[in-house]
């Protein structure tokens, strides 16, 4: 059964030339969306393995955010004019592309949903979505970069104390330009994002040259 997509742009050349090439595919069901208001009623009925939305400037990270608040769990890819901003947890491309570019990164996102779908773990007060990049607690929700979402997928697989040096390499890999000091920017950013008081960390814990989440 073809995936289902939900496909926003505020170009309407574009949007309907994207829907006829993917249609054409015949891999994916793709749902149009001209509006945030026709993007948020489709997915407040509908499910959907990813959304991909193209409107430009602040207008497409309102409506991606939109759309979590929605309760949208799926993988959001922004087509963006440049860089896309790596503090709001959603995937990029930036234009121009090539539709092969774009293929390449609709089977990577749908395919990597699919298979670990949105299993949700608790990790302190919160639930985590990571395939959403997303906690959430009463009331609240707290998106995460990838990064983020990365570190807690593995300390909590991990279920124990990590060093440094094994957390570093399996969320960025080897690179000279990678250092423990990467880590420690990150860690600081979560934690001031998910404990009440960041430096009486009760959640993401500082213990034996490395980090485990708490119990």
């Amino acid at each position: 059964m073809p995936s289902r997509i939900l496909l926003s742009d505020d170009d309407p050349v574009l949007l309907a030339s994207l829907a006829e090439q993917l249609a054409h595919e015949g891999l994916h069901e793709v749902v149009r969306a001209a509006s945030i208001d026709e993007a948020l009623d489709a997915a407040r009925s509908t499910p959907f393995a990813l959304a991909i939305i193209g409107q430009t400037g602040k207008g497409g990270l309102d409506l991606a955010g939109s759309l979590r608040d929605a309760g949208m769990a799926c993988p959001i890819l922004l087509l963006t004019d440049g860089v896309g901003p790596d503090g709001d947890g959603f995937e990029t491309l930036a234009k121009p592309f090539r539709f092969a570019a774009l293929l390449a990164r609709i089977h990577a996102l749908t395919t990597h949903h699919a298979g670990i779908g949105d299993v949700a773990v608790r990790i302190g007060p919160y639930t985590f979505h990571p395939s959403a990049k997303l906690l959430q607690t009463d009331g609240r929700k707290v998106r995460l970069t990838e990064k983020e979402t990365n570190i807690l997928k593995f300390l909590h697989a991990s279920a124990g104390t990590v060093p440094r040096e094994i957390l570093l390499h399996e969320v960025w890999g080897y690179g000279p330009a990678v250092a423990t000091h990467t880590l420690e920017t990150h860690i600081y950013r979560l934690r001031k994002k998910i404990e009440e008081d960041p430096g009486r960390a009760q959640i993401l814990l500082t213990e034996g040259g490395g980090y485990r989440l708490s119990a």
